[in-house]
């Protein structure tokens, strides 16, 4: 057995791999090799979360490759935080409700791993994509379930007792969806945090007692003033209105490095640093 100079034993990240798939920490890194080997591994099952949502909804001038972000500049949830998240706060076989669906990835990793996964996703067609790879990827008996509607009226009703909420919210107006009238993405501020804080209590409503509500989120920039939002915060207070307590924070470090360093020059133009993370809040209902 090695120990350090104070008699403590050095655990290697393998031992901890074979343990937890990555280590616990509050740094996850996707950048790894063994953590790009995992994602290769889920996408190569077919997963093609960027359908049923038109190309580069963020914007985006120059084609991005990270976590969120395709090449065509539609944000991909990167799968490989869903099996780590659903193995390490969700009980075997245990139910996952997402009200904000988007896309497909968070669905077909639970079912994939014995979950039953419910996403509410707002747009028919994203929903009609999301089913049909479904049944393309996994057997007819372990579907995920995704109802097309919205959450704020949907979760008025009893659905489920869940044992976790796991969601990637609109990033404000971030990334504009549709032009439905429902649609967060496409609210003003004040609008958006209203309805954001009125999901986000109503999903955890439904949560049992002990159960985890993760969020992935990454903070926002006003696009006239240049300022954050501060997204984080406004995500926090609206758990903490829940009844919610924070128990975990994880910094999750981006793929895409080598665009991040192409794009460094014209952000310090204006003294803005390149954002290369998203944070994962862990809350727990006392």
């Amino acid at each position: 057995m090695s120990t350090d100079l104070f008699g403590n034993e050095i655990i290697k990240d393998e031992l901890l791999r074979d343990r937890f798939i990555e280590p616990p920490f509050t740094r996850l890194d996707s950048v790894s090799p063994t953590w790009q080997k995992r994602k290769k591994m889920w996408r190569n099952k077919g997963i093609k979360s960027e359908c049923g949502r038109e190309s580069n909804a963020l914007n985006y001038s120059d084609t991005l490759n990270n976590s969120r972000e395709s090449y065509t500049g539609t944000s991909i949830f990167d799968p490989v935080i869903c099996e780590l998240m659903y193995y390490w706060f969700c009980p075997e076989g245990g139910y996952i409700l997402d009200p904000f669906a988007g896309g497909s990835v968070r669905g077909i990793v639970a079912n994939y791993l014995g979950f039953n996964y419910v996403g509410v996703e707002l747009r028919e067609e994203q929903v009609q994509s999301n089913i049909d790879q479904g049944k393309s990827i996994l057997p007819a008996d372990r579907q995920p379930r995704w109802v097309c509607g919205d959450s704020d009226s949907i979760l008025n009703e009893q659905i489920f007792e869940f044992d976790m909420v796991f969601s990637c919210p609109p990033y404000m107006n971030l990334e504009v969806y549709s032009d439905l009238e429902q649609d967060l993405s496409n609210m003003s501020d004040e609008d958006f945090t209203n309805k954001y804080e009125s999901i986000i209590s109503k999903s955890c409503a439904q949560l049992k007692k002990g159960g985890y509500a993760i969020f992935v989120v990454g903070d926002v920039r006003d696009k006239k003033t240049g300022y954050y939002k501060d997204f984080l915060t406004i995500t926090k207070l609206a758990f903490y209105k829940a009844g919610m307590k924070l128990y975990n924070e994880a910094i999750y470090l981006e793929n895409g490095l080598n665009t991040s360093a192409m794009r460094a020059a014209s952000h310090m133009k204006n003294q803005k640093l390149v954002k290369v993370h998203q944070n994962i809040l862990i809350f727990k209902k006392p």
